[in-house]
């Protein structure tokens, strides 16, 4: 089973909302595709949330991409920061990329509904063409200490509460 990040939002918002957080703290994070021959590949890149949905963007013919349309299970692991306080815990979000393809969906990905023009970054802007994959996600995990003594997993997939584990 797998849900959009809207879905997600709506089943766990106190939960959603520290994920996007720890998420929105900085703009690259890794994602994890299978290769071709099934080992892993590690890369880097911009998440987005908006309209209810989490959109992975990606240079045309890159090879996250490649492995995306052969493969659509991914794994996204929040930027730990610099350090080793890793402020909001550890969280990596997975599930399978959908790719979009419909221009008008990929034309909006970069407009700010707010305003007429795409939002200024540090960042190069948007290449083009460029691949547009939309999340649909099969599990949300925060990891985090608490009172310096326990382990913490928040774990949740679709169709459950989050389920909590804490070791010491």
């Amino acid at each position: 089973m797998t849900v959009n990040w809207a879905a997600f939002a709506a089943a766990e918002p106190e939960f959603a909302r520290t994920v996007e957080a720890r998420f929105g703290a900085y703009t690259h994070h890794v994602l994890a595709t299978l290769r071709k021959d099934g080992s892993p590949r590690t890369t880097g890149l911009e998440a987005t949330f908006k309209n209810g949905e989490l959109w992975l963007g990606m240079m045309a013919d890159s090879m996250k991409a490649l492995d995306l349309r052969r493969d659509p299970r991914f794994s996204l692991m929040a930027n730990p920061g610099e350090g080793t306080g890793m402020g909001g815990g550890d969280v990596r979000i997975s599930g399978r990329a959908i790719e979009v393809e419909d221009p008008e969906v990929k034309a909006s990905y970069g407009q700010d509904p707010e305003k007429e023009e795409p939002p200024k970054r540090e960042e190069v802007e948007q290449p083009e063409p460029f691949h547009l994959f939309r999340a649909e996600l099969t599990e949300v995990v925060r990891t985090y200490v608490e009172d310096e003594k326990y382990l913490v997993l928040q774990i949740w997939k679709p169709g459950g509460p989050v389920r909590v584990i804490k070791r010491t």
